[in-house]
């Protein structure tokens, strides 16, 4: 059976991202491809490597474009998915990328974004304990933050597992400029960030209160990177240790919570995840290991933020929705070099 889609957001990066998967999906059809300002444009003109959208145009990002669909995928800023998710049928499957609908505390939301809270819905990451069958039971889904997907996917094995304190965790980690968005800025020019890297949101960064949430964190101090890449998440996860652990226990706990997992894999022994590995994939790279000095654990990450931090996990939250093989249109095998 094949299902129509609808896209909002779709002339962003993470909107044409979804539109490359969409296009190669064996029972999903992209029905309409909404956007603001490029209303009417060919989706060619923006997105010139989707050659199989050649004669399409974008629509406006509108309840009637979007009225045939049977599930809507929302890639618009923060703050802007509430208002036109009000207003389709309540009926209508949604997954939304942005933040809207992903906290649970209207008070954390408060603290980190403008505007009210718009409500919570069901949390996108399949991969949490009990989520995915959430995922697919749900009508809504928020669909989780592309530094929180690095973040919480190596945090949380080491807190159920009781090897780690929760409110002694740090992140450090470094993204690629296409998570900043297309908009012209002057920080993202080439003269700015080529042979640079600098850090931005120091201590207040917005995926800090979803990072707590989806993890069990209760202390976190985050420092995100802007590195001279198109794409890419690496993440490195320090926590204090409960009790003496060794470099096995923490490869113990991370093989133990994904096991089985399409989208996780925990390298081998002495392999450490690197981005280039990641790009066009829906998989997120894992490894861990106890500091010799500080005996702090150690756990680095690696994903494409603009696939399993965004379209990729969106489509795999899509396919949950639907009834649909999880793995259906998405990749663990990247591009080289």
């Amino acid at each position: 059976m094949t299902y129509q889609v609808a896209v909002a957001g779709a002339s962003g990066y993470a909107g044409g991202e979804v539109l490359r998967l969409l296009a190669d999906h064996p029972q999903l059809d992209v029905v309409a491809a909404g956007a603001h300002s490029n209303a009417g444009e060919y989706i060619t003109a923006v997105h010139p490597h989707l050659t199989s959208y050649g004669s399409r145009r974008f629509t406006p990002t509108s309840p009637e474009a979007f009225a045939g669909a049977d599930l809507v995928i929302m890639t618009l800023p923060h703050g802007q998915s509430a208002a036109l998710a009000a207003q389709l049928p309540a009926d209508q499957k949604i997954v939304d990328l942005g933040a809207d609908h992903r906290l649970e505390d209207a008070a954390a939301w408060e603290a980190y974004y403008p505007g009210p809270h718009a409500g919570t819905w069901t949390y996108g990451l399949p991969e949490l304990p009990g989520q995915r069958e959430a995922v697919a039971a749900a009508t809504r889904v928020a669909a989780t933050g592309c530094y929180a997907v690095a973040a919480i996917l190596g945090l949380r094995p080491l807190l159920d597992a009781g090897i780690a304190a929760a409110d002694d965790v740090v992140v450090v980690a470094a993204s690629g400029t296409s998570g900043a968005g297309n908009a012209p800025k002057k920080h993202l020019l080439a003269t700015e960030i080529m042979g640079s890297m600098s850090a931005y949101k120091v201590g207040a960064h917005q995926h800090v209160p979803e990072v707590k949430q989806a993890s069990g964190a209760t202390s976190l101090s985050m420092t995100p990177l802007l590195a001279p890449m198109p794409r890419g998440i690496i993440a490195t996860v320090t926590a204090k240790p409960t009790a003496d652990a060794t470099a096995a226990d923490v490869r113990a706990a991370l093989a133990k919570a994904y096991d089985g997992e399409p989208f996780v894999q925990v390298l081998r022994e002495g392999q450490w995840p690197a981005t280039a590995s990641t790009y066009g994939t829906n998989v997120a790279l894992l490894q861990g290991t106890v500091d010799k000095d500080s005996g702090r654990i150690v756990v680095t990450s690696a994903i494409d933020n603009l696939g399993k931090g965004a379209a990729g996990q969106v489509v795999q939250c899509a396919n949950l929705m639907l009834g649909l093989p999880e793995t259906a249109g998405l990749t663990v095998n990247g591009v080289a070099p």
